[in-house]
């Protein structure tokens, strides 16, 4: 015989049950309900897409502005004569024989093979006295050392023109005067302390203990500069490099005070000769300002993956 106790109690379970479903029926088709209260819809993390266009028209701007002179010294260097005064901003047409008659009229070629010996041998003197200054700077602490980096970095507030004298003096007792080598030593000479300051700064954060690796292994002292220390600091180097060749390249007061001579004068002395007393001849000025800047683009061409590449390596290790 069946308890009705027990019969009563699952009646009382199924009812509960059905009026469950039904209210989650309900409340499903009226988008009511508990449940639905319970879990609110997740937010969507902004992207940032308006700043990172913000930022990148910003660039653009800002590199428009600075293309801008030298697309209109470009074209002015393609402008005939007798367009120069013309207010269009395009002449009517594009004169490319003044990048020829700049060449063979001028003493321009020789100019260019003057700066191109003078930078080089300067940046090549630099390098190979700062190398060895900034490493013993850096790891070793002599007396002095404090104000012997303060004297490097004092150097660099005298200007050129303030020494044009004394320079000048110097170089006619060695009889150096319109010599391409007076160019070279004074361009080395300015500088040399900039380059020593950068290494030496540069050698400090390489830790010692990798030389001293080194030499456990077998290396001399001058092994483990060269296999070590020398590689990571390849950045610095660059660095001393660049600003060195760009210092020479863009010298102009010294040349123009020791080189007489239009043949062994720089370029940019040559294109200051384009400035005559009465008449400027704005299409070769521009023209020669054109030829000078390749240089320095292609030495930055070539140089500024070793840059960004020595410098992610140098943060790795």
């Amino acid at each position: 015989m069946a308890d009705p106790t027990a019969e009563t109690v699952a009646d009382k379970v199924a009812d509960a049950g059905s009026r469950a479903t039904a209210a989650d029926a309900t409340g499903g088709a009226t988008g009511g309900g508990a449940g639905a209260l319970a879990l609110p819809a997740p937010r969507r993390r902004p992207t940032g897409t308006g700043r990172k266009l913000a930022i990148g028209a910003t660039a653009w701007v800002v590199a428009i502005l600075f293309v801008l002179p030298y697309l209109e010294m470009f074209v002015t260097a393609l402008r005939p004569a007798d367009q120069l005064t013309e207010d269009s901003y395009l002449p009517s047409e594009f004169q490319w024989s003044n990048f020829v008659d700049v060449w063979k009229d001028s003493t321009l070629g020789d100019n260019l093979k003057v700066s191109l010996i003078v930078c080089a041998l300067s940046t090549l003197l630099v390098v190979v006295v700062a190398l060895p200054a900034a490493y013993y700077t850096a790891r070793r602490r002599f007396r002095g050392r404090g104000l012997f980096l303060l004297l490097v970095l004092v150097t660099q507030m005298f200007q050129p023109t303030s020494l044009l004298v004394g320079l000048y003096r110097e170089f006619f007792i060695f009889d150096l005067l319109d010599s391409m080598w007076a160019l070279v030593l004074v361009n080395g000479a300015f500088n040399l302390a900039f380059s020593v300051w950068i290494l030496t700064a540069y050698f400090s954060s390489i830790p010692v203990e990798l030389e001293e690796a080194a030499m456990i292994d077998g290396a001399s002292r001058l092994g483990a500069l060269r296999r070590v220390t020398l590689p990571l600091a390849m950045p610095g180097i660059v660095t001393a490099v660049i600003f060195t060749f760009i210092a020479a390249w863009s010298e102009f007061v010294v040349a123009l005070t020791l080189i007489t001579t239009p043949e062994k004068q720089p370029l940019t002395v040559g294109i200051n000769n384009f400035l005559g007393v009465y008449e400027v001849q704005w299409q070769y000025l521009f023209a020669g300002s054109v030829i000078a800047i390749v240089p320095v683009v292609v030495l930055f061409a070539f140089i500024e993956k070793h840059v960004v590449s020595g410098l992610t390596a140098g943060s790795i290790k």
